[in-house]
């Protein structure tokens, strides 16, 4: 379990995010993930940690942040899998809330046909769900989904949860090109997502390495086509295609802190020599995470970016549980 932050955030301002999924247990193998391909697929729920722990380690980086003078606007459970496939994570929410934080959770919402998740859900403050596609050919060649998961039971999951949800519901729709971005497929998840009424309707596009080399971002006429598309449904749509910028927080341990950010986040060159300049180190100390195998360099759409390498005992054969 890691907590990490606060790291800015295209939606939430200043979040200090909590990673509390081992390396890539999802539910979903997105060909556009920014951590690469999933190594445990898998959709039955089970603990990865305690409450008591969690509960710990963000009080640290509470007070550690207050130190330091930098500001926290979200608690976000953002992990390195699909947060919801953690059995603890409504207890994890219940333990956090009386810090006085918001708390937001950003969810590939696969497991919402299941009660008791809607229901954990429902305790954040903020919660984010994925809605790539609402065709079943489409969601299965982008999101490449559990074989035991079921599109509509899912769909059905997300609008019971929009109509009992009391915190601020958005949705995420990832626009790749050839695959998501025509206008049949999106004018789909446009007229579902009107059902829903979310506070905002989000376009992204993959702005980090994916884990297909081929994934590419739309151009910017699909792009105009489906806000043009979402925003005659009555959508607040907004897209998060920028950079989201370099003001990462540095505890002071540039190794720790580039081995946490970038195990959920793949940072941007310019952006780890920030992080580098503000603990008083140097590239020094990335060539040799590199060298190890604990973080690796790719190039995506003209910029250089550094993300963590999940060790081999976390990538093995997935299961299907």
């Amino acid at each position: 379990m890691t907590v990490f932050g606060p790291v800015p955030s295209r939606r939430l301002g200043r979040s200090l995010g909590i990673n509390h999924i081992p390396p890539k247990v999802c539910s979903y193998s997105c060909v556009y993930c920014q951590l690469g391909r999933t190594s445990r697929l898998e959709t039955g729920r089970r603990p990865f940690g305690e409450p008591a722990d969690l509960l710990c380690e963000v009080q640290r980086a509470i007070a550690a942040a207050c130190e330091r003078g930098e500001r926290i606007d979200y608690l976000t459970f953002v992990p390195d899998g699909e947060p919801t496939l953690d059995a603890n994570l409504g207890q994890y929410i219940d333990v956090v809330r009386p810090l006085g934080i918001p708390v937001a959770v950003i969810s590939n919402a696969s497991l919402m046909w299941r009660p008791e998740v809607r229901d954990e859900l429902a305790r954040a403050d903020w919660v984010c769900l994925k809605l790539d596609a609402v065709e079943e050919t489409v969601w299965r060649r982008i999101d490449r989904p559990h074989g035991t998961l079921r599109l509509p039971d899912i769909l059905d999951g997300i609008l019971a949860f929009a109509r009992t949800c009391s915190g601020a519901l958005v949705t995420e729709t990832m626009l790749v090109a050839g695959i998501s971005d025509g206008e049949e497929q999106v004018a789909e998840v446009a007229a579902f997502v009107a059902r829903l009424g979310p506070a905002a309707a989000y376009l992204s596009v993959p702005t980090r390495p994916p884990a297909e080399p081929w994934v590419r971002a739309p151009d910017e006429g699909a792009m105009l086509r489906a806000h043009r598309i979402m925003s005659k449904k009555g959508l607040r749509v907004e897209y998060l295609i920028g950079y989201e910028g370099n003001d990462f927080s540095s505890t002071g341990d540039a190794e720790q802190d580039l081995l946490a950010i970038t195990a959920v986040h793949p940072m941007r060159e310019d952006a780890v020599a920030e992080l580098l300049k503000r603990a008083n180190a140097d590239w020094a100390l990335v060539r040799d995470l590199v060298r190890r195998g604990l973080v690796v360099e790719s190039e995506f759409e003209g910029h250089r970016f550094y993300v963590r390498r999940f060790s081999s005992a976390c990538a093995r054969q997935p299961t299907h549980e």
